[in-house]
């Protein structure tokens, strides 16, 4: 049913679900889309929650799988170890379409994936992998953490080349979607859950 001066998923399920991937997938290549730096959350070893703003890097809705990049180095590898619960958050202001998505996480340090990406990202955007210390390594004063040898420089693939090992790709298996439109006639809140046994998605209307 459609409704006068609302998009057309605002009534239909199916439409939301297309919608909530499209956003994760613009953010991909649009670097002011809403899903192009959610707020990704873990839990630490004691038990605490550790959140951090990461780039999206792929959004496979085939696969229910997302991809970000990290430093093998950083805390948050330790947390999202093989099978971690994940939770990703997205909020678009345009839309008004808030996304809470969780998912089990996989560190792939190593694979041709891996190095795929590594090489398809720009050097200066690889220039962090170059820090000397472990992210999050206390220091006595402000640092970029790089070779003072690099800093202010753009690199060059020979200065690069043996920080490769500090790279990961981290994938997040989705396996649940909920998602929140906000309207002046009435908000709406869905819910999906990926069905392991019958490979397909499930989903319902929730009350917002």
């Amino acid at each position: 049913m459609k409704t006068a001066g609302l998009p057309p998923h605002y009534n239909d399920l199916a439409l939301s679900f297309e919608r909530a991937w499209a956003i994760l997938a613009d953010g991909v290549q649009n670097r002011k889309g809403a899903g192009h730096v959610p707020v990704v959350a873990s839990v630490d070893a004691a038990g605490r929650p550790r959140q951090r703003v990461m780039i999206l890097r792929q959004a496979d809705c085939a696969q229910r799988r997302l991809r970000f990049h990290t430093d093998v180095r950083s805390t948050k590898t330790a947390e999202l170890e093989d099978g971690a619960q994940v939770a990703v958050l997205v909020y678009s202001v345009d839309e008004k379409v808030q996304l809470r998505i969780g998912g089990t996480a996989h560190i792939d340090p190593d694979s041709a994936t891996a190095d795929l990406a590594w090489q398809q990202s720009t050097t200066f955007a690889r220039r962090c992998y170059m820090a000397e210390d472990a992210p999050g390594t206390s220091t006595e004063g402000p640092t970029s953490g790089l070779p003072s040898s690099i800093e202010g420089k753009q690199p060059t693939e020979d200065d690069l080349a043996e920080f490769r090992r500090n790279f990961a790709v981290i994938w997040v298996d989705v396996v649940g979607i909920e998602y929140l439109y906000l309207a002046n006639s009435g908000h709406r809140r869905a819910r999906w859950q990926w069905d392991e046994m019958r490979q397909n998605w499930s989903g319902n209307w929730l009350v917002p």
